[in-house]
């Protein structure tokens, strides 16, 4: 009999340690700076006593019982952050939220219950998660730059090509700033020979996962009043973009459906399409240079680089064939006059000498008046 209560009793404990030990399994993600809520529960009772301890040092992170907070030993580190469910207590919910979450609140956190019918305990797991928010790509001379900055665990950077090519001469840093947020930074340099390489950096965390692509376009040379710059194509709709001048200045950004051209390039913006390829128009040497689409959605941002060459001989070949086309004219308008003069000569070649000689000044002062040179337009 004894044998037999023995038995039973390490059969309850050790149900008890694996039930303990399943609870302890429970894990919470908590994104950063944001809410979040430890599930805590138990028999509800009246009067029951509650505390939340981190046990990574012991730290009493809240208190409840006498049908109120008890937050006079709580720790610092979460004073103003945290709260219990107050009118489901006695329901049995002892969950915790936490406000504000940072990056040392991880750890293992303990729900301590006690009621009038016994104990209870519950642990939990909380991770912290800064995900990737923004991936950014930019070109500095021959180096194309990957950054991304306030990520939490430490990230990951891939690069890839397409067509497949080789990554050369690498270089990727990480930096952890005082609230253990990590800032990623990879830079390859792009070779002379591969401009039509497209570059896909992707920066990763357990969580989530964002990607930007780079792509070089080739020269776009303005002949025309107006131009089209096509961005790379978008199999998504297109919720952010950015087109900039030089790699700095900015000519225009659209949130959403709505529009903002810069104050310096509304003269030139003509349109912009729903897939974000802009029209210009009346373009000089001054708008010479290197223009940057920038596409982005939820997941992913596309940055593509077109070098634009303005051609302004355009202008000056049509003064010239202007500048011919008048000179013809003076030059059949003086025959004809001449032609005139001789046939009046012949009838009358004594009283119209000198009228002749007159229509012939007075014919070519005017043809001179109404002729502007080429480069005057």
């Amino acid at each position: 009999m004894i044998r037999v209560s023995c038995t039973m009793f390490l059969v309850v404990v050790e149900f008890l340690w694996i039930l303990r030990v399943s609870r302890a399994d429970s894990q919470v993600s908590c994104i950063f700076m944001e809410r979040c809520i430890l599930p805590c529960s138990f028999h509800g009772s009246s009067e029951p006593v509650v505390h939340w301890f981190k046990t990574e040092g012991n730290l009493r992170v809240h208190s409840y019982y006498g049908d109120q907070d008890q937050l006079v030993i709580q720790h610092q580190r979460f004073r103003s952050r945290t709260s219990l469910f107050k009118d489901q207590v006695h329901r049995g919910n002892a969950s915790l939220q936490l406000t504000e979450v940072n990056v040392q609140d991880e750890g293992r956190y303990q729900c301590y219950t006690s009621t009038i019918s016994g104990n209870t305990e519950m642990f939990i797991i909380l991770n912290v998660d800064a995900p990737v928010r923004k991936v950014d790509l930019q070109q500095v001379g021959q180096r194309i730059t990957c950054s991304s900055e306030g990520i939490y665990p430490k990230p990951e950077i891939t690069w890839s090509t397409y067509p497949s090519s080789s990554i050369t001469n690498n270089k990727t840093t990480v930096h952890q700033t005082e609230q253990q947020l990590y800032n990623i930074t990879s830079s390859p340099i792009l070779p002379n020979s591969d401009m039509d390489l497209n570059y896909s950096c992707v920066v990763s965390t357990r969580r989530n996962r964002k990607s930007a692509t780079f792509r070089q376009q080739g020269l776009v040379t303005e002949s025309q009043s107006e131009t089209i710059i096509h961005c790379s194509p978008s199999h998504t709709p297109v919720t952010n973009l950015i087109w900039r001048f030089d790699h700095s200045q900015i000519i225009l950004t659209k949130t959403n459906s709505q529009y903002t051209v810069s104050e310096e390039w509304k003269q030139h913006v003509k349109d912009v399409s729903e897939s974000g390829s802009l029209t210009l128009q009346d373009l000089s040497s001054d708008q010479e240079g290197t223009y940057t689409c920038e596409l982005a959605d939820a997941v992913e941002a596309k940055i593509t680089n077109i070098l634009v060459k303005i051609n302004e001989g355009n202008s000056s070949n049509v003064g010239a064939i202007v500048g011919v086309v008048i000179a013809v004219i003076v030059v059949l308008g003086l025959l004809v006059t001449l032609l005139v003069l001789r046939n009046n000569q012949e009838s009358h070649p004594d009283s119209l000498l000198i009228t002749s000689g007159r229509s012939l000044g007075e014919t070519l002062l005017q043809l001179q008046i109404h002729w502007v040179p080429p480069s005057a337009h």
